[in-house]
Formats: C-alpha cells, structure tokens, sequence
C-alpha cells in the first residue's frame, strides 16, 4: 500500500486518442479524491498487442524502458487506466524474473530495468490503497436509480499469476465501486468474456458475434448501462454498437461507461471534465434519471 497516494502515471497511446475521455475522467477523479498522479517524462508505446504478438524481447523491452524511466522519478508503484498497457507492463516485470530474458531485454536499453517498480491498475489502486469506505465518503450525487452491470473483460484478472488482483472468474472491483457509488450493481454472467478486442479490423464478425453476446446479456438482466475499464472493450460495445444492432438485427441502446466516468459524475465532477460528450451512444436519458425516486 502507498502512505502518500502518489504514483507514477503511465496515460498509453490510447488515451491520448481513441480513448482520452477514459484519461481525462481518470485525472480527474484521482485530483478529486487526493491521488497524485505524477505523470512518466518521455513515456512511450509500452509494446501492447502489436508487438508482444511478433517479438516477446522487444515487447518487454518497450514495457521495460518506461519502467526504467519510472525508478528514476524515485517511485515504486506505477499505474495505468488500460488493462492491456497493465498486462503488457506486468507481463515484462513477470518474465524479468528470469536473469536470461532480462538480460536480452536490457541490453536493447540505454538504461537497464532494474526490477524495482510494482505496475497496478488505477482502478485497484482505487480498491486497495484508497479503499472503498473512503470513496463512499467523498460521494456528493449518489447514483441512486442506475442499474448497471460491471464488465471487465477478459485480460484485466488474467493469467492471475501476473495480474494479481481480484479474481479471475468473478472479480468484484467494478461491482463494489458502483455499490459504493449508491448504483444498484446488477449480477451479469458474462463479465469475464471476451467482446472480440482487436479483431474490430482483420475479423470484424468476430466483434460482431462476441459483443452481440454481451449486449444482449446486458439487456436480459435489466440494465441501462454497461460500466467498463478497457478502451477496447468500451470502443467495441460503444462505438459498434450501431454495427452489432446491424449484423444482429438488434435495437439495444445501452451506454457504455467508463468506471471513472461514473465516479466522477458522483463526486460532482462535470459532465465536461469527464468526457461524458465524447460518448457514442446518448447516454441522457440515463443520466437524467440518476437519483430518481423509485417509489413514485
């Protein structure tokens, strides 16, 4: 656990693209509850799907020259929104361990990785260093009303052996944050399944098929939001969902948010500041109906 709440941030290359309103809600919030996030100098591509998929070294030795750059700020911790820049990051501290793939991987380095830094998500952070009592407390508009289903996709519990965090099958994080937001978190059976990922180019009736799944599932179980941690997996369900209503003959119209999002609209943070515009699908009417009374 971290005494002082103060970490090295790593933003990835999608948030400051596809996925910037996932960074902007995750600064935002974290300013809000007191986390200082001290953002990596010169940071780079931690080597995410394309290329630990073509060179396992070269890969690691992208995920490893941004946490070399990370011992140099004299921090211990570093932290990232997307659960595949975490994977890639924990992955490379993970196969490190081995003294002969860390010394293939630092020799493609100016500075050699020496293995001090511990790589955690944002949102475990959240669970785990902050805790879930003291976001409670800082709650300002509760999400009274909002009945959501918490979607983690497939990569950010697994291989536990790297992750280590909640757990593979049945993780909770999401599900408890949202309780603790005062939203009613409701038990979606698919919560670890796969949406199809990067697959939206080569093999686009792959995502088609995979995030019908999910969507439907969403719908059968009454929610009007899907709530999520993964660029990939918001971009999926959010901005194909047109084309999954398309190739399934479907009609859903369910927002997809960010966790942080969700948070902030909560601690009373601006729909601005939380990048809720940049949204595909319309989430209004959702929104509107935060803090309705359901008894009348």
């Amino acid at each position: 656990m971290s005494d002082s709440l103060t970490y090295a941030y790593y933003p990835g290359c999608s948030g400051t693209g596809t996925s910037i309103e996932y960074d902007m809600s995750t600064r935002a919030v974290c300013a809000e509850l007191g986390i200082t996030l001290t953002e990596i100098p010169d940071w780079s591509c931690c080597g995410s799907t394309p290329a630990h998929t073509v060179d396992h070294t070269l890969s690691s030795a992208l995920s490893a020259r941004n946490l070399a750059l990370v011992e140099k700020m004299s921090l211990d911790t570093a932290i990232t929104p997307c659960p595949s820049c975490l994977t890639n990051l924990k992955t490379a501290t993970h196969r490190m361990k081995n003294d002969g793939f860390r010394d293939k991987v630092n020799k493609l380095l100016d500075t050699p990785y020496q293995g001090g830094v511990a790589t955690k998500s944002v949102l475990q952070i959240i669970v785990e260093d902050m805790g879930l009592e003291a976001l409670k407390a800082k709650v300002v508009k509760p999400l009274k009303g909002l009945n959501v289903a918490a979607y983690y996709g497939c990569i950010m519990n697994r291989p536990p052996e790297v992750m280590n965090f909640d757990d593979p099958e049945h993780p909770m994080a999401m599900d408890n944050i949202m309780t603790a937001l005062g939203a009613t978190v409701l038990p979606y059976p698919l919560k670890v399944e796969c949406c199809g990922a990067s697959f939206g180019i080569p093999r686009k009736d792959i995502v088609m098929s995979l995030s019908s799944k999910l969507l439907d599932a969403a719908k059968d179980i009454g929610a009007e939001a899907l709530v999520t941690a993964c660029p990939l997996c918001q971009m999926n369900l959010d901005l194909r969902q047109d084309q999954v209503n398309s190739a399934a003959g479907t009609n859903h119209h369910i927002p997809v948010f960010y966790y942080t999002q969700l948070i902030g609209l909560a601690l009373g943070l601006s729909e601005k500041e939380l990048g809720i515009d940049k949204l595909c699908v319309d989430p209004r009417k959702v929104i509107n109906a935060i803090g309705r009374d359901e008894t009348s």
